[in-house]
C-alpha cells in the first residue's frame, strides 16, 4: 500500500518544487471533486489543500474533508480554496492558516473571485496568468502604509480590480481603471509593482505547507470526533465511484471494480446480501438503536476473524476494499447494528420472528434444513432409536 504522510494539493499559488524543499510530501494538482477521497487511500497523516479547480470542474467537497477528519486525517487549508474550505469547516476540525483565510474568517472579504485566478496547465506547471483580488488588497495596504495612496485611492483600487472579471484581471486593467488615481500615485505603484508586490497565496501556502509538516514531524495523530456522519445517497453513489481501492502497490478506481462485479454471474446474489444487511442496519437507525463503542469493536474484530487478517494486516485489508478509515467506522456501525437488531428480533416488529424461526428460515433457505431432515431420517428397513 502506497503511505505518504503528507499531500499538498497545489496549483498557481506555488510551485510545486518549492513545496518540496518546505517539506517532504506528495504534491498533488489542484483538488477538484473525488480527489481527497483518492487521496485517503494513502493513509497520509495530513493535507495541506492549497489550491482547487471550480467553475469548469465540480469543486472538492466539504464531505471528502469531513471523511478525511473522521479518518484521523488532519486537514490544513490555506490561500485559495483551503481558505474557503477551513473557514467552512472550522468547527468541524479543519485547520485555517494565513492571512487570507483571517480575512474569511472575520469577514473582511467573502466571495470566492477574492482568490480566483486563470492559470495555465499542468504543462506549465499551473503558472498564473491574471491577477487575484486578495492581492490588489494587499497591495493597496502596503501601498496605504507606505504613504503611497490615500485611503481613498486605495479603495479606488481595490474596486477597480473588483470589477474586473478574474480571467481579464491583470495589474494593466487594474491601474487603468482606478480613475482617482493621481499620475504621481500611478508612478510609484508601477514602482511598487516593479519590485515585487505582496503575494498573499503564495505566503499562506507557505505558511499552510509548513504548519502541516510541523504536525505530521511532530508525529501528530487526530483523533476523530464523535461519528463520522451519515451522507446522503448522492454522496455515497458518488464516493464509490471516485475512491479507489488499493493492493500491491497499485490503485484501482470504485468505477472499474463495479464495472467487474456487475459481469459476474453471482451480481444479483451479492447486491442482494448487500442491501439485506444496509436496511437492516437502515432500520435499526429508525428504531433509535445505538450500538456501543464496545459493541463496535467486538463487530470489527468478528469482521477480520472471520477473514483470517491479523490486526497488522487490517489497515491494508481495508484499503484493498477501498475503505477509507471513515467509512470502516460506518462499516463497523453498521454490523454491530445489525447485530442488535437481530438479538431483538422478536421486539423489533408486531409479533416478530423467535430465534429457531429464524434458524429453520435461514435453514430452508439454504439447504440445510433439508440436508438435516436426510441425515435424521431412519435407514430403510429401520427406525431410529427412540423413535416409533
Amino acid at each position: 500500500m502506497t503511505r505518504a504522510e503528507l499531500i499538498v494539493f497545489l496549483g498557481p499559488s506555488l510551485p510545486a518544487r518549492e513545496a518540496r524543499g518546505l517539506a517532504r510530501c506528495t504534491v498533488l494538482p489542484p483538488a477538484r471533486q473525488g480527489d481527497v477521497w483518492r487521496a485517503l487511500a494513502r493513509r497520509p497523516a495530513a493535507i495541506a489543500l492549497v489550491d482547487g479547480v471550480f467553475e469548469s470542474v465540480p469543486s472538492v467537497w466539504h464531505h471528502e474533508i469531513l471523511d478525511a477528519l473522521h479518518a484521523g486525517v488532519a486537514v490544513f487549508g490555506g490561500a485559495s480554496m483551503g481558505a474557503l474550505r477551513a473557514v467552512e469547516l472550522a468547527r468541524h476540525g479543519m485547520v485555517g492558516v494565513g492571512r487570507i483565510f483571517g480575512w474569511y474568517r472575520d469577514g473582511i472579504i467573502d466571495g470566492d473571485d477574492e482568490v480566483a485566478l486563470l492559470h495555465a496547465g499542468p504543462e506549465l506547471e499551473f503558472r498564473p496568468l491574471t491577477l487575484p483580488l486578495v492581492t490588489v488588497r494587499a497591495t493597496g495596504e502596503l501601498a496605504r502604509a507606505r504613504r503611497i495612496v490615500t485611503v481613498r485611492e486605495q479603495s479606488a483600487l481595490v474596486s477597480a480590480a473588483a470589477g474586473i472579471f478574474y480571467q481579464e484581471r491583470t495589474w494593466k486593467a487594474v491601474l487603468a481603471g482606478a480613475s482617482p488615481l493621481r499620475p504621481r500615485t500611478r508612478a510609484a505603484l508601477q514602482e511598487l509593482l516593479r519590485s515585487g508586490p505582496p503575494d498573499p497565496k503564495a505566503d499562506d501556502a507557505r505558511a499552510t505547507i509548513a504548519a502541516a509538516a510541523a504536525f505530521v514531524r511532530a508525529g501528530g495523530r487526530l483523533t476523530p470526533a464523535g461519528d463520522p456522519p451519515r451522507p446522503s445517497s448522492l454522496v455515497r453513489r458518488r464516493k464509490l465511484l471516485d475512491a479507489v481501492a488499493v493492493t500491491r502497490g497499485a490503485t484501482v478506481p470504485g468505477a472499474v471494480v463495479l464495472n467487474r462485479l456487475r459481469a459476474r454471474p453471482d451480481a444479483s446474489a451479492l447486491r442482494d446480501d448487500g442491501l439485506r444487511r444496509a436496511l437492516l442496519a437502515g432500520y435499526a437507525r429508525s428504531l433509535r438503536l445505538v450500538a456501543t463503542a464496545d459493541e463496535r469493536a467486538a463487530a470489527e474484530d468478528a469482521f477480520f476473524a472471520a477473514r483470517r487478517v491479523r490486526r497488522s494486516g487490517r489497515e491494508a485489508f481495508l484499503a484493498a476494499l477501498g475503505l477509507d478509515g471513515a467509512d470502516a467506522r460506518r462499516l463497523f456501525d453498521d454490523l454491530a447494528l445489525e447485530r442488535l437488531l437481530l438479538a431483538a428480533a422478536a421486539r423489533a416488529v408486531s409479533d416478530g420472528p423467535a430465534p429457531d424461526e429464524g434458524l429453520a428460515l435461514g435453514a430452508r433457505l439454504s439447504g440445510d434444513f433439508a440436508r438435516a431432515v436426510e441425515e435424521l431420517a431412519p435407514r430403510r428397513g429401520r427406525t431410529r432409536r427412540g423413535q416409533p
